[in-house]
């Protein structure tokens, strides 16, 4: 903020300077051209005079400069000099001016509003400065006005640039401290909120969208870390429990072997257990504090779909899937994003694997589109459903619907898609009708092509 100020600041006192440089050039153009023309018209009158001084009045009425009109205050002066350059004769001329009359050849010179025009002239050996002086009225009057005029303008132009200076800062600083606001207002406690975006592509606007799309990135590691603790505890405490009732039951007495290889088996189970909910809560956490977007690279939906479907089919061989491409764009380039491959395949095939083990056929139905920027994934399944107090949870980290209870799971698939899917700047809808099934809607920013 600091710097746009000096910049404004250096701004407004540029077009200050300019303004007062430009009213200077045209005061001093149009005084100097007023100057010049009037000493042109006193030296053709310096010059009549000289004609009548020297030949008398006849010689000038055989001329047409005899019709040229006197000036005003023109006053006519008539000095002689002797050999040695002293004035013998002086007609009129103000000899306190004598310093400033050039006495080897033309002069023009200016006192206060009086010009004057004078010129040594040589005739049958004696020697004549001739001059002439006048009032100019266009300086005393017209230029006078003019730099009044220019002074008047000039404050004017001065106000105008700070006016318009300080608009254009509070026009421009307006968006901007709407911006701080909105992030002052964003907290820990409710990092959900996002500023306001508009459609067009502003420089401010890209600021919000860009601001966005990391709020999003640190509200998911955020909850994420929030959540890891509680759900660590909370899901690893079950299976190690066992493990140590387990042991501590065999070892209560003496055994045979096998009560001992029962019980030992029965701890490997556990261990598993335990083993695969670590392995997937530390998948969820990594997914939320990995910057994976440093990796991203084009990879083609269409390609992700299909090896997902064959990671489905070697997960279970009663899974199905079944693809609809009939929504597939002309131009493949529209079915291309800006992500990893191996992060994107894994949130598809938890859904589709989801879809597969929540319906009675093991079906589900992948249909692949592409509209204007987006590219479009669903993922269909006639199943159980989810009730609808209950939707508001699924992204919950291990929350499983009550009409799970006899399917077996984590419930860390779909938050885990979630995660992945905001990675890639997406979304996910998910809508579900209680035993008529679920449809899980993706939408992933296609790649921008420069």
């Amino acid at each position: 903020m600091r710097n746009y100020n000096k910049t404004l600041y250096s701004l407004m006192a540029i077009l200050i300077v300019y303004t007062i440089s430009f009213a200077i050039f045209i005061f001093y153009s149009v005084t100097n051209f007023a100057f010049s023309d009037f000493y042109k018209r006193l030296d053709l009158r310096r010059n009549l005079a000289a004609e009548r001084f020297l030949n008398g009045d006849q010689a000038i009425n055989d001329r047409s400069l005899n019709y040229v009109e006197s000036l005003d205050n023109q006053q006519d002066y008539f000095i002689a000099l002797d050999a040695q350059g002293r004035v013998v004769k002086n007609d009129g001329f103000d000899m306190n001016l004598w310093k400033q009359v050039d006495q080897e050849g033309p002069v023009n010179f200016k006192d206060k509003n009086t010009f004057f025009s004078t010129k040594k002239y040589q005739k049958e050996g004696s020697t004549y400065i001739i001059g002439v002086s006048a009032e100019n009225y266009f300086y005393t009057h017209h230029l006078i006005y003019l730099r009044n005029l220019l002074f008047i303008s000039l404050v004017l132009g001065v106000l105008f640039v700070v006016v318009v200076s300080l608009l254009v800062k509070r026009s421009f600083l307006k968006p901007i401290n709407a911006i701080i606001q909105e992030v002052e207002n964003i907290g820990s406690e409710n990092l959900h909120l996002r500023l306001s975006e508009t459609k067009d592509n502003g420089v401010l606007n890209k600021l919000s969208r860009t601001f966005n799309r990391m709020l999003r990135r640190i509200e998911t590691s955020f909850e994420t870390q929030k959540n890891f603790i509680s759900n660590a505890s909370h899901e690893l405490n079950t299976p190690l429990t066992s493990i140590i009732g387990i042991a501590d039951l065999a070892l209560s007495k003496e055994r045979t072997i096998e009560e001992y290889q029962k019980a030992m088996t029965k701890i490997i189970d556990a261990a598993e257990n335990l083993e695969k909910k670590t392995s997937a809560l530390l998948l969820l956490a990594r997914t939320g504090y990995e910057n994976n977007s440093l990796n991203f690279k084009p990879v083609r939906i269409d390609q992700i779909i299909m090896d997902a479907d064959l990671t489905v089919k070697a997960i279970n061989e009663h899974f199905r899937v079944k693809t609809d491409f009939t929504m597939l764009p002309d131009d493949s380039i529209r079915l291309k994003v800006n992500g990893s491959a191996a992060l994107l395949q894994l949130a598809i095939t938890n859904l589709i694997s989801n879809a597969c083990k929540y319906s009675p056929n093991h079906m589900a139905y992948v249909a692949l589109g592409a509209v204007e920027g987006s590219v479009l994934i669903f993922i269909k399944d006639e199943g159980i459903g989810i009730p609808a107090q209950e939707l508001d949870h699924i992204y919950d980290p291990y929350f499983r619907g009550s009409n799970t209870t006899n399917y077996s799971g984590y419930g860390i698939g779909l938050p885990l898609a979630r995660n992945i899917v905001l990675m890639h700047d997406g979304q996910i809808t998910v809508t579900s009708e209680l035993g008529s099934g679920t449809t899980v809607r993706i939408e992933i920013p296609t790649l921008k092509m420069f």
